[in-house]
């Protein structure tokens, strides 16, 4: 893991180091690091499998980040790097899993090869949405990452924390503005903290 930071952290500073204007092709652009188990001459010896690492449209999120956002390299590392994060213990139905950096700061997300893609598909449209409403509702997506080894591929996007762990929120629900089958089952209604869905909203809140 360290070898991944220390090479994230050059390519922010060979990042910094481009003072220029985001361009389409950045948008479309996947940079891999290769990571043998015997060691390369850019990555150590290992105890894993062989496994690649992707960055996708580095240059631009970098953009986003620190131009939009003013969040710099550092930090962004420190707080995706620096201690273990921690998992939310309630997928969705797309069983993609959660996780959230142990400051509050990020939170994480796993989505599908087909997400992904869509994803960086709708970066141009998303950069000038976000350079024309800096105050827009739209999640705020700080990076797009992938890891493989063999048969496992994981892709994870980064995107801002609106749920601060010092404030308790209860009930919880997972709203979608839809009431086509959006009742929670009677498995998670008996958990001590349930996550509730639209109808439940709609017959709790009349």
């Amino acid at each position: 893991m360290s070898s991944i930071i220390d090479k994230l952290r050059a390519d922010s500073k060979s990042l910094h180091s481009q003072d220029r204007h985001v361009l389409v092709k950045d948008f479309e652009v996947i940079e891999t690091i290769a990571f043998p188990k015997s060691g390369s001459k850019i990555t150590p010896r290992n105890d894993y499998r062989d496994f690649q690492f992707q960055a996708y449209s580095p240059f631009a999120f970098n953009n986003f980040r620190r131009h939009l956002y003013g969040i710099d390299a550092s930090s962004f590392l420190a707080s995706l790097c620096s201690t273990p994060m921690i998992e939310f213990g309630n997928p969705g139905k797309s069983g993609s899993i959660f996780y959230k950096t142990k400051d509050d700061h990020f939170v994480c997300k796993t989505v599908s090869h087909k997400e992904a893609t869509f994803l960086q598909k709708l970066l141009a449209g998303y950069w000038m949405n976000l350079t024309q409403n800096p105050k827009t509702y739209l999640p705020k997506f700080y990076g797009l990452y992938g890891y493989s080894s063999h048969m496992t591929n994981v892709r994870i996007v980064v995107m801002n924390n609106l749920l601060p762990s010092n404030i308790e929120i209860k009930p919880t629900f997972d709203l979608k503005g839809s009431t086509f089958e959006r009742t929670a089952s009677a498995l998670e209604r008996a958990k001590d903290h349930p996550v509730y869905k639209d109808l439940d909203f709609l017959e709790m809140y009349p």
